[in-house]
C-alpha cells in the first residue's frame, strides 16, 4: 500500500494558523508561558548534535566567507548562549496585563489602561539562525503568535529549531510558524497579509530593510543597519581609546553594533592617528582614509576613503578614519553618515560628551564606551527581536515591552450616555 504524500501547508494556511494559535496564546498565564520556555531551553541544549548537523549542512550549502560565514555559524557555545538566553527571557517580568494607568469619571465610570499582546508577528531576517530562538520566545513570553520567514541560507538550522521549539508539549499550534525560504514570493505574501499579521519586522541588510518598508501592507517596526562611529576627542585617556576602538571594530565585525567608522579631534590627531592606525592594522583591519588621515599615518597602508565610503556598513574587517574640527563637526558628520544606530564619544571632556549625547541623533549614543553594547541582552532584555532606528513605536534594541499594546477596560454599575 503507497502512503499519501505529505502536503505542504501554503504560507495562508500558517497565517490562519498563526492567527488562531495567538488568541489561546495571549489567555496564558506567566507561569504556563514560563514554564514553556524554560522547556524550550531544555530541548535546545538536549539536541544540541542534531542543530549542529543542520547547520553543517546549511554553511556546506552556503559558499559564505568571512563576516557572512560568521553570520550563519553555530557552535556548541552559541547553542549554549542561545538557551540561556530563553532562560533569561523566562525570567524577566511578564509586561501582559500591566496597568498602565487607571481613574475614575465623574459619571463613577473606573477606565484601566492595561498592556495587550500585538497578536501575530512576522518576522524577516538573513543568515544568524539565533534570530529564531530568540524572537520566538519573546513572542511567546508575551502571548503573541510568530512568522518566521529566514533565509535560504540557514534553512536547515531554522527548520531544526522551529521543530525543537514547537515540539514542546503546550504550545499551541501555529505559534511558531516558519515560512518557505526558496522563494521571494513568502516575502511577498507575508507582507501583505494585513488582518493576518499585525507588525512586520525586517532584520538584515539596508536593501531588504527597504524592500519591506516600501512594499508592505502590514504596519513595520524598521531595524536598520548599523554604520557606527566613534568620536576621540582632544582630552582623553588615549589608552582608553584604544580598547574602545579596537574593541568596537573587531570583536564581531560582522554585526551591525561593530564601530565602522573613527573621527578623531584635530588637535591629537598627530600624536593618536598612526598609534591607532597601526593597532587596527596588526588587527587585520583594512584602513581608509581622508587626505588629512593618510598624511598624518605616513608609511602605514591607508587606502583612500571616497564619498562612498562614509555612509557604507562594511561589516568585515574595515574602518574609514577622518579628521575633525571638534565635537561640533563630528556631530554633524556623524548625523550626516551615520544609520542612526549606535555612535561613541570617547572624551575627559564632560561638556562635550553631554553636547555629544543631545547632539547625535542615534538610537544609542555612548559616552566613553563600546558601540557593541546595543544589543538586547547587554541591556538586560534577555534577547531582542531587533534594533529599531526610528522613532515611532520603539527605538534601539527592543524586546518585551515593544512587542505589546494596549486596551482600555471600562467598569461600570449601569451607566448610559
Amino acid at each position: 500500500m503507497t502512503s499519501a504524500p505529505t502536503t505542504v501547508a501554503s504560507t495562508h494556511e500558517k497565517l490562519l494558523r498563526a492567527r488562531a494559535a495567538s488568541n489561546v496564546l495571549a489567555q496564558l498565564a506567566t507561569t504556563e508561558k514560563n514554564n514553556l520556555l524554560l522547556a524550550i531551553a531544555k530541548a535546545i541544549d538536549a539536541n544540541e548534535k542534531t542543530i549542529l548537523a543542520a547547520n553543517q549542512n546549511d554553511v556546506d550549502d552556503s559558499n559564505l566567507e568571512g563576516a557572512m560565514r560568521d553570520r550563519l555559524l553555530l557552535t556548541p557555545e552559541r547553542i549554549a548562549e542561545m538557551a540561556n538566553g530563553v532562560r533569561d527571557v523566562a525570567a524577566l517580568p511578564d509586561p501582559i496585563g500591566d496597568v498602565l494607568a487607571e481613574w475614575t469619571r465623574p459619571n463613577g465610570l473606573q477606565i484601566r489602561k492595561v498592556r495587550v499582546p500585538l497578536g501575530v508577528i512576522g518576522i524577516i531576517y538573513e543568515s544568524r539562525p539565533n534570530v529564531t530562538v530568540d524572537t520566538a520566545a519573546l513572542a511567546l513570553k508575551t502571548g503573541n503568535a510568530i512568522v518566521l520567514r529566514g533565509g535560504k541560507e540557514a534553512a536547515h538550522s531554522n527548520r531544526r529549531l522551529v521543530e525543537i521549539m514547537s515540539g514542546i508539549p503546550g504550545i499551541p499550534e501555529g505559534a511558531i510558524e516558519l515560512l518557505d525560504s526558496e522563494t521571494r514570493q513568502s516575502v511577498q505574501e507575508l507582507i501583505k497579509a494585513r488582518g493576518l499579521v499585525d507588525v512586520i519586522i525586517p532584520r538584515g541588510g539596508a536593501g531588504l530593510i527597504s524592500f519591506v518598508t516600501e512594499n508592505s501592507a502590514v504596519p513595520v517596526i524598521e531595524t536598520g543597519a548599523g554604520n557606527c562611529h566613534i568620536f576621540v576627542d582632544e582630552t582623553v585617556d588615549l589608552d582608553m581609546a584604544d580598547v574602545i576602538v579596537i574593541n568596537a571594530k573587531t570583536q564581531r565585525p560582522s554585526v551591525c553594533n561593530a564601530a565602522e567608522k573613527l573621527l578623531v579631534h584635530e588637535r591629537i590627531a598627530a600624536a593618536y592617528l598612526p598609534r591607532i592606525v597601526k593597532k587596527l592594522i596588526d588587527f587585520g583591519v583594512e584602513v581608509r582614509g581622508d587626505e588629512k588621515s593618510r598624511g598624518l599615518a605616513a608609511g602605514l597602508t591607508i587606502a583612500l576613503a571616497t564619498e562612498q565610503d562614509w555612509p557604507e556598513e562594511y561589516l568585515r574587517l574595515c574602518m574609514a578614519v577622518a579628521v575633525v574640527a571638534d565635537v561640533d563637526a563630528a556631530i554633524a558628520h556623524i548625523n550626516r553618515y551615520s544609520t542612526k544606530h549606535s555612535d561613541a564619544i570617547v572624551t575627559r571632556n564632560e561638556e562635550n560628551a553631554r553636547k555629544f549625547l543631545r547632539g547625535v541623533d542615534s538610537a544609542a549614543v555612548y559616552w566613553n564606551a563600546s558601540t557593541r553594547f546595543t544589543d538586547g541582552a547587554e541591556f538586560g532584555f534577555g534577547a531582542e527581536m531587533g534594533i529599531s532606528t526610528q522613532k515611532l513605536h520603539c527605538r534601539g534594541p527592543f524586546a518585551l515591552v515593544e512587542l505589546t499594546s494596549s486596551k482600555y477596560e471600562i467598569f461600570g454599575t449601569g451607566q448610559v450616555r
